[in-house]
């Protein structure tokens, strides 16, 4: 008689085993979060700093008109607050970016990589854990701005929490697709050097995109195309209780090309994030 070998067709993972993978991504970079005080601490630094010197002193220079979603005159604080929030985010998405080079010259990053689960999704799992971190560090500044007489309606303290998600995936996604093209640590603060500030600064975070206008139409146009202008003017308009239908429209396309263009740069075959000479990360 023959024998007949019969192969067992390979099932797909639960929806139990994806919520372990989620929890288990997500518990490790709290514990990192929280082992790293020094952190939550300087996510902090860089918005008040804004907020109680830089307001401060151009309190009566950059006094703000009427303009949506404000139905009076503000002060400059209360102007710069969502962009600092905001800012909170960009700074968070790139040091998770940082610590996904870190992971992948140390290792941990590959042995996450080389897991049975989909890529994206694990990648995915990376990104939520990093937003949940800076969710806690923008309503750890929203109570220290609230001591600041920085008080917007109390409703909307839940009405921006899906805007800060977005925007902090769209923030993160894109520190996850710069980070796949980055080979060692070392040249990491160069590149976010022409990361960072060109997008904080070239936005409506400090100043009405009216005023840059009136000062170089070049650069208003420049500031409207910034995906992180829309990032600060949907997180404007949510903490009072309203929605920039095209500010959200932006932030939502560019949160999917960033994710999809990182999923695709962290896969070997063809991405950025390629294996160097002899198995290693070069």
């Amino acid at each position: 008689m023959s024998s007949i070998t019969t192969r067992e067709a390979p099932r797909g993972f639960s929806a139990a085993e994806y919520m372990t993978c989620l929890t288990g991504i997500v518990w490790r970079e709290g514990l990192r979060f929280l082992h790293q005080r020094e952190r939550f601490v300087s996510a902090l630094v860089r918005p008040l700093v804004w907020l109680f010197i830089f307001a401060a002193g151009f309190r009566q220079v950059l006094g703000i008109s009427i303009i949506p979603p404000y139905e009076t005159y503000i002060l400059y604080e209360v102007y710069i607050a969502p962009g600092l929030m905001a800012m909170i985010q960009l700074f968070n998405g790139m040091q998770s970016s940082l610590s996904m080079v870190y992971d992948r010259e140390m290792g941990n990053m590959r042995t996450l990589l080389v897991s049975p689960l989909p890529r994206g999704f694990l990648l995915f799992c990376k990104l939520l854990a990093g937003t949940a971190v800076s969710l806690l560090q923008v309503y750890a500044f929203l109570l220290i701005a609230w001591f600041w007489d920085i008080t917007p309606p109390p409703s909307g303290y839940l009405t921006v929490l899906p805007a800060l998600i977005l925007s902090g995936l769209m923030l993160g996604s894109l520190g996850m697709l710069i980070s796949s093209g980055i080979k060692q640590l070392e040249n990491f603060a160069g590149v976010m050097n022409f990361v960072i500030f060109p997008m904080f600064f070239a936005s409506s975070a400090l100043y009405p995109l009216w005023r840059v206008q009136e000062g170089s139409p070049y650069l208003y146009y420049l500031c409207e195309a910034n995906p992180f202008t829309h990032a600060v003017e949907l997180i404007r308009f949510a903490l009072y209780g309203q929605i920039n239908w095209i500010s959200l429209a932006v932030v939502a396309a560019c949160t999917i090309v960033f994710m999809i263009g990182a999923i695709w740069a962290y896969d070997p075959s063809r991405g950025l994030a390629r294996r160097g000479p002899a198995g290693g990360e070069g």
